[in-house]
């Protein structure tokens, strides 16, 4: 099976699970985040670890070890993206699974089990067109500064919604144009909707412009931009303007 269709099974496997547990009964809320975190990434590093022994591993419900980082090829997952809205019996969360070859986000899937949808790498779909007035994907629960204010300066309109792999694939999906995130994430958290937003064409970097590089020591990613090619220049100049007034 080739790495990109085993990202894609697992994804979509995770998904099925976590409905599963959810479906149950046996579990709310917090308690029912927790748990769904805990059985997905069980399944995903044990499927992980037998399908892709010699590869490097990255989770975020996992403890690191540091042997990822002697790795050229390194699985990156987020076994629930979006936990409280998967707690709280929402839609917009995600299941992230990853594959960074020397630092690149080379393939990835992004399972969005609340609408049985799996997006991948491998089989890009035809991204919509953008409708005159630009949206933007925001938090639902703590929107950051920076995007607020591109928002304003573009006269776009905002679309609160959960998780990042959520908010990164409702650009692929037609319902979002743009997704600017400032407030600080982790690898897990954009490695894979970054590898399928690039297969479809999208511009994905950080909000000065660099690449993303993943598998490093330190995990954490300050800020994140995604959004149309097309706008890309546009919406990191009003960054750049944000950040030096």
């Amino acid at each position: 099976m080739s790495d990109a269709a085993l990202a894609a099974r697992l994804a979509a496997a995770a998904g099925k699970l976590l409905l599963e547990v959810r479906a149950s009964g046996m579990f709310e809320g917090k308690k029912l985040g927790k748990t769904g975190d805990e059985i997905s990434n069980q399944f995903l590093v044990a499927a992980l670890r037998e399908q892709r022994p010699e590869d490097g591993l990255l989770s975020e419900e996992s403890h690191c070890d540091g042997t990822r980082l002697a790795k050229s090829r390194v699985w990156i997952v987020d076994p629930v993206d979006g936990t409280r809205e998967y707690g709280e019996e929402r839609a917009d969360w995600a299941v992230h699974v990853a594959l960074a070859v020397d630092g690149v986000p080379a393939l990835g899937a992004v399972a969005l089990p609340g609408l049985d949808l799996v997006l991948r790498s491998d089989e890009p779909l035809s991204v919509p067109p953008a409708p005159e007035r630009l949206r933007m994907v925001v938090s639902r629960t703590r929107p950051a500064a920076e995007a607020l204010s591109v928002a304003e300066a573009l006269g776009a309109e905002l679309v609160p919604m959960g998780s990042a792999g959520a908010k990164a694939m409702a650009i692929i999906r037609g319902e979002a144009d743009i997704y600017l995130h400032s407030g600080g994430q982790y690898e897990w958290d954009s490695c894979a909707p970054v590898a399928v937003a690039l297969a479809h064409g999208l511009h994905c970097s950080r909000i000065d412009g660099t690449p993303l590089v993943y598998n490093q020591e330190d995990v954490y990613m300050p800020d994140l931009l995604i959004c149309r090619p097309e706008h890309a220049a546009r919406v990191l100049a009003l960054v750049r303007d944000i950040l030096a007034s």
